[in-house]
């Protein structure tokens, strides 16, 4: 920039200080709730039913895959999601068959009736002091299916040392359902607890494409992101009108002689 007059060009100068983006550890922690076997409106191959956490397996792999080809240095672990959280895999690794090995053996459990997110963000806490001593930063990204039970958490210190994503798939509103309550609670959830700009999508029975599509915003590093009040993306191409072409000058007339 021009250095602003009676100031030297050095003192005006505009500067930024460097950071570095640090490389993630990332927990996915996925609900294991009987909803998450509902069925999407896609089949698989032979016309079998492709459920909920069908979708999300493989929405975690393309994730992952994608992840490592950004940076190789990422690295993954998981949960399950019951009346609380507890490992699924513990330790932090690139390896993409052991991730695919620990959501071949993802347990799906009775209707719980119940879910505490305290252990989960006290792990998380945990953890991120761990990563942050490698210079490493955590995110943990929940996958929620329960339409009527709202997720509870204890922690009486806001210690914001991890970021948290959330992805809700939810049924239609009903007598017994109450989605827009639980979205809510997920939105204070991720408010409370998020270091940097956490994202919150939520989705119902679609299909598995619009999953793909949020876990694909997911991807954006949480150093790196806008509010998620200003996210634009992905853009509709049917709504992108072609640039309106040039047109050509007036031609003005000779003046009178």
């Amino acid at each position: 920039m021009e250095g602003i007059e009676g100031e030297s060009s050095e003192a005006s100068r505009y500067s930024l200080r460097p950071s570095r983006i640090s490389n993630e550890d990332i927990i996915f922690c996925i609900d294991s709730d009987p909803e998450s076997l509902c069925e999407m409106k896609v089949t698989g191959p032979n016309g079998r039913p492709v459920t909920r956490l069908d979708s999300i397996k493989q929405a975690i792999l393309l994730f992952i895959n994608a992840k490592l080809t950004i940076n190789p240095d990422n690295r993954f672990s998981s949960a399950v999601l019951g009346k609380s959280a507890s490992w699924l895999r513990k330790e932090f690794s690139g390896d993409v068959e052991s991730a695919m090995t620990a959501l071949r053996g993802l347990p799906t459990t009775s209707s719980c009736g119940h879910a505490d997110l305290t252990s989960l963000f006290r792990v998380a806490s945990h953890e991120a002091k761990k990563s942050r001593a490698q210079n490493r930063i955590l995110r943990v990204i929940l996958i929620y299916c329960r339409s009527s039970t709202r997720p509870q958490h204890q922690l009486p210190v806001n210690e914001k040392c991890f970021s948290l994503d959330v992805l809700y798939l939810h049924d239609k509103p009903g007598p017994d359902n109450c989605p827009q309550e639980v979205y809510d609670a997920l939105v204070d959830a991720v408010e409370y607890v998020s270091e940097y700009e956490g994202y919150i999508f939520e989705g119902g029975q679609g299909l598995s494409r619009i999953l793909f599509r949020y876990m694909c915003i997911m991807l954006a590093h949480p150093q790196q992101r806008c509010t998620q009040e200003h996210l634009d993306i992905p853009k509709s191409l049917a709504k992108k009108s072609p640039p309106a072409e040039a047109m050509p000058e007036d031609v003005t007339s000779a003046p009178n002689q």
